[in-house]
C-alpha cells in the first residue's frame, strides 16, 4: 500500500533466510496475461541477516521454480495444448542451459508408446514428450536422478466422462509436469553438482469419435497389455510409457510426480501428498525433504495383497480396479508393473497442487520445494 519499490526487512537471529527469501518471491506470483493487474511497485527486496548469502538465494531459486511451475499450470488449456507446452518446456530449458530433447507423435508411435498414444487419440492436439537434461561441469557421481512428470494439459476423463462441476480445474492435470519443469531449472540455476533429468508425457483425455473406450486393451511401450476399464484413470497410462522410456537410461534413482487420484483426497485432504514406492530409504529421503521444504507427505502402504485389484481378465493388468478401495494405492500398484528395474518413488500431489475455490485460486507450485530439497539433500 505504500508503493516502496525498495523494501529492507531485518530479520532476527534464528530466522531462516532461505525461507524468507522463498517467501518473498512466491507471494510476487501474479497470474498473467488474462487479466488486468495492478502493477507490483516491489522491484527490491533486502534481507538483512547473519546467514550466508547462499542461503537466501537458494530460497530465491527454489520460489522461481515454484513460480514457474504455477505459471505453467495455470495457463488455460485452449493456450497450452501438449505441443505448447513443449515448446514452452524448451524454451524453459535451453534458457537454464539444459539439453532438450523432444518426441512428437510419430516418434512415440516407433517407441511403440502405445499407452501414451491411446490416450491422446481422441484429441486433435497431437502427445508430445519431453526429456530434459542437466548435466553439471563437476558432478559428484555418475550416477543419474530421474524426475518424471504426468501432463494431461485438459482431462475431461474421456469416453469415462467426468461431471461438469469443476471440470475447468482440469487444465491442471500437468501439475505433476510442469512441477518438475520447474525444478530442473531451480537445480540447473543453483548449479547443483548432480545430474539430473526430467521426462514428461503430454497429452489431452477428450471424448472423440476414435477416442479409447472401456473394454479397449492396448500394448505400452513394455509390451505389457491394458485393460482400460476406465478412461478417466489416464495419467498411469501416460505415465507407464514415460517410466518404460527412462528405463533404457539405467536410472539410478526415479521419482515420479502426479496428480494421479482424487482418492488421495479423501485420504489426506488437501494437506499432504501421498507417497508409495518399492525403495523404503528412498521414500524416506522423500518425507524428509518435505519436512524441511513444508510440503506434506504421507506414506500409504503398498503390499502385495493390493496387486491382485488389478487383475484382468483380458490382458496383463487392468488401468484400475472394479471396486472404489484403496484407489490411491492401485493407482501406485499399477505404476509399480513398470519401475522394477530401478529404485522408484511416486508422489500423488492431486489435493496439494492447487488451491480450491476462493479469492487465492489457483496453484500451488507443489511439489518444486520437495524436490528441490531433496536433489540438493542428496548431492
Amino acid at each position: 500500500k505504500a508503493k516502496c519499490r525498495s523494501v529492507a526487512i531485518l530479520l532476527p537471529e534464528g530466522t531462516d533466510a532461505r525461507l524468507m527469501a522463498e517467501g518473498a518471491v512466491y507471494g510476487m506470483h501474479q497470474p498473467s496475461g488474462y487479466k488486468d493487474q495492478k502493477p507490483w511497485p516491489v522491484e527490491e527486496v533486502i534481507l538483512l541477516a547473519g546467514a550466508e548469502p547462499a542461503e537466501a538465494d537458494r530460497g530465491q531459486l527454489t520460489a522461481e521454480g515454484i513460480n514457474l511451475a504455477r505459471e505453467l499450470v495455470e495457463i488455460p488449456a485452449n493456450d497450452l495444448g501438449p505441443e505448447e507446452f513443449a515448446m514452452r518446456a524448451a524454451q524453459e530449458g535451453a534458457a537454464a542451459g539444459l539439453e532438450v530433447a523432444v518426441f512428437d507423435e510419430t516418434a512415440l508411435s516407433e517407441m511403440g508408446a502405445g499407452a501414451l498414444l491411446a490416450v491422446g487419440q481422441g484429441s486433435v492436439r497431437p502427445p508430445r514428450l519431453v526429456r530434459l537434461s542437466y548435466v553439471p561441469e563437476n558432478p559428484t557421481s555418475n550416477d543419474h536422478l530421474f524426475l518424471v512428470g504426468k501432463g494431461i494439459t485438459f482431462d475431461t476423463g474421456g469416453i469415462s466422462l467426468k461431471p461438469g462441476a469443476k471440470m475447468d480445474e482440469m487444465k491442471w492435470d500437468m501439475s505433476g509436469a510442469g512441477s518438475v519443469i520447474g525444478t530442473m531449472c531451480a537445480v540447473a540455476e543453483s548449479k547443483l553438482p548432480v545430474n539430473l533429468v526430467c521426462a514428461v508425457g503430454l497429452t489431452e483425455n477428450m471424448p472423440a469419435g476414435n477416442a479409447t473406450k472401456p473394454g479397449d486393451v492396448v500394448t505400452s511401450m513394455s509390451g505389457q497389455t491394458i485393460e482400460v476399464l476406465n478412461t478417466d484413470a489416464e495419467g498411469r497410462l501416460v505415465l507407464c510409457d514415460v517410466l518404460t522410456y527412462i528405463g533404457k537410461f539405467n536410472p539410478k534413482v526415479v521419482i515420479d510426480t502426479a496428480t494421479l487420484t482424487g482418492a488421495v483426497i479423501v485420504a489426506l485432504g488437501n494437506v499432504a501428498a501421498g507417497v508409495m514406492g518399492n525403495d523404503q530409504k528412498l521414500i524416506d529421503k522423500i518425507l524428509e525433504a518435505g519436512q524441511v521444504s513444508g510440503e506434506k507427505a504421507w506414506q500409504l502402504p503398498m503390499w502385495d495383497e493390493y496387486q491382485s485389484y488389478l487383475d484382468s481378465n483380458f490382458a496383463d493388468i487392468a488401468n484400475i480396479a472394479p471396486g472404489r478401495a484403496a484407489g490411491t494405492i492401485e493407482g501406485a500398484c499399477f505404476i509399480s508393473r513398470f519401475t522394477e528395474d530401478y529404485r522408484w518413488a511416486h508422489v500423488d500431489i492431486a489435493g496439494v497442487a492447487d488451491i480450491g475455490d476462493g479469492p487465492n485460486k489457483g496453484s500451488t507450485g507443489k511439489p518444486v520445494g520437495m524436490l528441490f530439497e531433496y536433489v540438493n539433500s542428496n548431492r
